[in-house]
C-alpha cells in the first residue's frame, strides 16, 4: 500500500500531516506522490510519520510498506511526470484546508454595526472577556487546580483554541486571589525539537528559570550537580515559608523527547510527602502524540500526565458571537441575518476523504476563536462594502 493510499484509509489531511511535520504542502505532497524526502531530515521525519501513522491504528508491515514504497515511474505516454499540485492561483489542494490571515474591522465597518472597539481584536482585558464553554471551563479549571494542589497537566489545542487565554487567565487568577504561589515560565522565544531549526530547552535551562524565579538574588551553581542540588532546597525553603510553585511552559509541543522524560524528575521533587512542583505544559495536537501511551519513549511520563483537549466552539459558535458583540455594547441581531451562523458552520467545517469515501459522519471542525473571529470579521467589512445592511449566509460564503 502506497503512504498516499494509506493516510487516505486512515482520515488523515495531507495538509494537517504536513503542518505537524514542519513541512511546506508542497513539500510533503513530494513525499508522498513521489517519495522525495528532505535529505537533512529524513531520518527524523520518517520517525515522526510513524508515531502518527502508528497512533492512528496502521500496522507495522503498513507502515513499513508505505514509507519504503518506489517513488512513482514518468509517465510513458506524456513524457511527464506526475507533479505535485502546489496552491495558487487557479489550483486546489485536495484535502486541503485555507483560513484566513488575520483580520480587523475597517473604521466604516465599525461605524455601520455601531462597534466602538473591534469584539476581536484585543478582546482580552480582563477575566470577564474570557468567553467559557463546559470545555473551556473545565479546562481552566483543570490547571487552576494543578497549580494549587500540584499535579502535571498538559493542555492541548489547535492554533487559536484559546491556549494562550488560558494561560494569561491562570496568572491574573492568581493575582486576584492573592495566592501564594510562583510562576515559572522558561523562555521558548526560538524553541525548537531539534537543534537544527533553533534551540532545545533543556533541564538546565528549566532549572535555571526555577531558581531566578524562586530566588531572583540567588545565582545558579555551575555544575549540574550542585544547580539541581541548590534548585531542590530553594525550593523546599520556598515551600516552608507557604509557598506553592507552577512550572509553565508554553509551545510544549516543541519539547524534545529527553527533556519531556527529565519533566518525571522535576515532577518528583520533593519534601517528605509534599510534592514541590506543579507542572502545566500548553502545546498544539501534537504534544498529544509525543504523549501517547504508544511512545514507550516517555511512558513515565504518560502514566502521570493528565491530558485536557481544547475542543472547537461547534454547538457554542452563536453563544461565542453573541457574547463577543455583547462586551462591546452590541447586538447580535443587529450584525447577522438568521441563517449566517449556519452558514459559517459550514464553511469552518471539513469532511475528510474517508468519511466522504465510506459516508461516515466524521469531520474537522476548524471553529475555533481564532478562525471564527477573523471570518466574521471579513464578512462585515464585505458586507459594508456591498452596501448589505447585516452579514447574511451568502457573504460568509463569499469571504
Amino acid at each position: 500500500m502506497s503512504l498516499k493510499r494509506l493516510l487516505t484509509r486512515l482520515g488523515f489531511v495531507q495538509a494537517h500531516v504536513a503542518k505537524d511535520l514542519g513541512l511546506s504542502p508542497g513539500t510533503f505532497a513530494d513525499l508522498v506522490n513521489h517519495g522525495q524526502w528532505p535529505k537533512k531530515q529524513e531520518a527524523m521525519l520518517r520517525r515522526q510519520l510513524s508515531d502518527r501513522l502508528v497512533e492512528a491504528g496502521a500496522s507495522t508491515a503498513q507502515i513499513d510498506r508505505a514509507l519504503n514504497a518506489a517513488p512513482k515511474k514518468q509517465n510513458a505516454q506524456s513524457g511527464n511526470s506526475e507533479r505535485s499540485i502546489r496552491p495558487g492561483k487557479g489550483t486546489h489542494q485536495e484535502g486541503a484546508t485555507m483560513l484566513l490571515r488575520k483580520q480587523t474591522l475597517t473604521p466604516s465597518a465599525r461605524k455601520h454595526f455601531g462597534l466602538f472597539r473591534d469584539p476581536f481584536t484585543e478582546d482580552v482585558t480582563s477575566a470577564d472577556d474570557v468567553f467559557l464553554t463546559p470545555d473551556i471551563r473545565y479546562v481552566r479549571e483543570a490547571m487552576w487546580a494543578t497549580a494549587k494542589h500540584g499535579g502535571l497537566l498538559a493542555v492541548v489545542g489547535e492554533s487559536g483554541a484559546g491556549k494562550t487565554t488560558l494561560r494569561r487567565d491562570l496568572l491574573d487568577r492568581i493575582q486576584r486571589e492573592q495566592a501564594s504561589m510562583v510562576v515559572i515560565e522558561p523562555y521558548v522565544l526560538a524553541m525548537e525539537e531539534s537543534d537544527i531549526k533553533g534551540k532545545t530547552l533543556k533541564s538546565a535551562h528549566i532549572a535555571e528559570a526555577i531558581i531566578t524565579a524562586v530566588n531572583p538574588l540567588e545565582r545558579p551553581k555551575r555544575s549540574p550537580e550542585a544547580r539541581f542540588r541548590q534548585l531542590h532546597q530553594l525550593l523546599k525553603d520556598s515551600h516552608r515559608s507557604g509557598n506553592r510553585h507552577v512550572l509553565v511552559i508554553e509551545e510544549a509541543h516543541c519539547l524534545p523527547t529527553a527533556t519531556l522524560k527529565h519533566l518525571k524528575r522535576f515532577f518528583e521533587l520533593e519534601d517528605g510527602f509534599k510534592k514541590l512542583l506543579a507542572i502545566v505544559l500548553i502545546g498544539q495536537p501534537e504534544l498529544r502524540l509525543k504523549l501517547s501511551e504508544k511512545n514507550a519513549e516517555v511512558r513515565e511520563v504518560v502514566q502521570r500526565c493528565e491530558i485536557a483537549e481544547l475542543a472547537p466552539l461547534d454547538n457554542h459558535l452563536g453563544d461565542y458571537i453573541k457574547f463577543k458583540l455583547e462586551r462591546v455594547g452590541a447586538k447580535f441581531d443587529q450584525v447577522f441575518e438568521q441563517g449566517a451562523i449556519d452558514a459559517l458552520r459550514a464553511k469552518l467545517t471539513f469532511a475528510t476523504k474517508s468519511s466522504r469515501a465510506f459516508g461516515q459522519g466524521e469531520a474537522i471542525s476548524l471553529l475555533y476563536p481564532l478562525a471564527v473571529s477573523n471570518v466574521i470579521s471579513a464578512a462585515m467589512n464585505m458586507a459594508v462594502s456591498i452596501g448589505a445592511p447585516q452579514v447574511s449566509a451568502d457573504v460568509i460564503r463569499e469571504v
